[in-house]
């Protein structure tokens, strides 16, 4: 064989024309690849850029603990007699006029919700994401199991498994009009409540108490928009986990029922410990879905405002209070996003409300995204075959 032919690349396309083809397809492939990226990273960076300075300070501690630890408040916006143009809560201002009954104020506005801070929202997510994770990753792992392990192949399941991926395709309104009639009109759910609503289709007398347990419906509370999200969410943790007990290679199931293990301790033991990374993220990304979705919290549990927590506001005592905890209404970050971006006009006043709240979203949606990644690279390191 001579040198030119050892030289020469085999699979080299002998056509110039093809070649040209060839690098006319890389570069569009390139270019639309590092559109999107540039499309993406100047939206972070223009949210980060405008949102930024309304959550972080230049001196200690450094953040603005006010925006993230305060409720949201009317804006209040007037003239002093100076001519100057001031900005205030509605709980400063009252105050400001009682302190200061001569003062001065001309060309007063109120923007709803714009000042003040974003802690009632962020503990309302908080709330609404735990139940709604509790449910789902209870359901969605047993049915993975269920159906991977324990069903047999046939049309039947092949039929369950495509409606749970065309459930994943419904639009996150359709969960919420479908939570709005099932979770909060629906009459017949049960509460524990001492004082039982007119409209209740059921009410039994509790026993040695002065409650009762009254069929009334949950009406617009905070678990009736976890089960929602959790019915949402629930078709991507489904086909998540099973993909991930799928990746375990079958001897393990064998060689542990090989010693004796039962089914079930087969897969405990050596099935789920080992689709433990990939469980783990189905949820987390489960997690930063179901936290910026507005529509189905919309419909089902979020206020605009709501003046107390829901743990200073539930009543009773015992299972009681537990009911009245999970039967109340709360804020939501998303939906106050909606409510201070769409339904209030945007002007140097309202901005800082808007643009802080979109930036803290984006930093809890990237934290849980890093999380995700770091978990599931964490197990992986642990658990190889």
């Amino acid at each position: 064989m001579s040198n030119g032919s050892k030289e020469r690349n085999p699979f080299r396309s002998s056509s110039k024309r093809r070649r040209r083809n060839d690098a006319g397809g890389h570069a569009l492939f390139a270019f639309f690849t590092y559109f999107v990226l540039a499309c993406t990273a100047y939206i972070f960076l223009d949210i980060a850029v405008k949102g930024a300075p309304v959550v972080f300070k230049a001196e200690a501690p450094f953040v603005n603990l006010g925006f993230i630890f305060n409720n949201p408040e009317t804006l209040v916006v007037f003239k002093d007699g100076n001519g100057e143009k001031v900005r205030m809560a509605m709980s400063d201002f009252s105050e400001f006029k009682k302190a200061n009954p001569e003062a001065v104020i001309t060309d007063e506005h109120t923007f709803s919700y714009c000042a003040g801070g974003i802690w009632g929202p962020l503990v309302g997510t908080a709330l609404l994401v735990g139940i709604c994770m509790v449910i789902a990753l209870f359901a969605g792992v047993a049915s993975a199991i269920f159906l991977n392990e324990y069903a047999r192949h046939g049309r039947f399941m092949n039929t369950i498994r495509l409606a749970i991926m065309n459930l994943a395709g419904v639009p996150s309104i359709v969960f919420g009009l479908f939570g709005l009639g099932v979770f909060c009109l629906w009459p017949w759910l049960p509460v524990l409540t001492y004082e039982p609503s007119g409209n209740a289709v059921a009410t039994f007398a509790i026993p040695f108490t002065d409650g009762f347990l009254s069929f009334q419906g949950w009406g617009t509370s905070m678990i009736a928009g976890g089960c929602t999200l959790a019915i949402m969410v629930l078709p991507v943790i489904i086909a998540a986990c099973e993909e991930s007990l799928k990746a375990v290679p079958m001897g393990f199931r064998e060689a542990a029922m090989a010693l004796g293990a039962t089914k079930w301790q087969a897969i405990r033991t050596a099935v789920l410990p080992y689709a433990k990374p990939g469980i783990l993220t189905a949820s987390i990304l489960g997690i930063t879905r179901v936290a910026g979705e507005t529509a189905p919290i919309m419909f089902t549990a979020a206020l605009a405002h709501k003046a107390g927590l829901p743990w200073a506001e539930a009543k009773g005592g015992g299972l009681f209070w537990v009911s009245d905890f999970f039967t109340q209404s709360v804020q939501a970050l998303p939906y106050h996003i909606y409510t201070v971006s769409a339904r209030i006009p945007r002007s140097e006043d309202t901005e800082p409300m808007q643009n802080g709240s979109v930036f803290v979203f984006l930093l809890l949606v990237m934290a849980f995204a890093a999380l995700s990644i770091s978990m599931r690279a964490r197990y992986r390191k642990k658990l190889k075959w």
